[in-house]
């Protein structure tokens, strides 16, 4: 059985606000672990470091009308979700 997860556990996002309710496995099945914005067909569709999924979020909180503070404090904990833990 697949753990939910609270957060996409590459973007950081509340898995609660994906309108898909989560990514799409190879198979596709819901994944639990990665939202949908992240993760189609059992790939990622961002393919870069943790820094720059960073940047990428901040900008689109920004677009929404976060302030460019809230922003930084809700990804700051990105580099240390599951999917970049791997990663080098």
């Amino acid at each position: 059985m697949e753990k939910n997860y609270k957060f996409c556990q590459s973007c950081g996002m509340p898995m609660k606000q994906d309108p898909q309710g989560g990514g799409l496995n190879a198979d596709g099945s819901i994944s639990h672990k990665f939202c949908s914005y992240c993760y189609v067909d059992g790939s990622y569709t961002f393919n870069g470091t943790a820094a720059e999924m960073q940047a990428i979020c901040i900008n689109k909180m920004r677009e929404m009308g976060m302030n460019r503070f809230s922003a930084w404090l809700f990804t700051r904990g990105i580099p240390r979700l599951e999917r970049w833990k791997t990663v080098s």
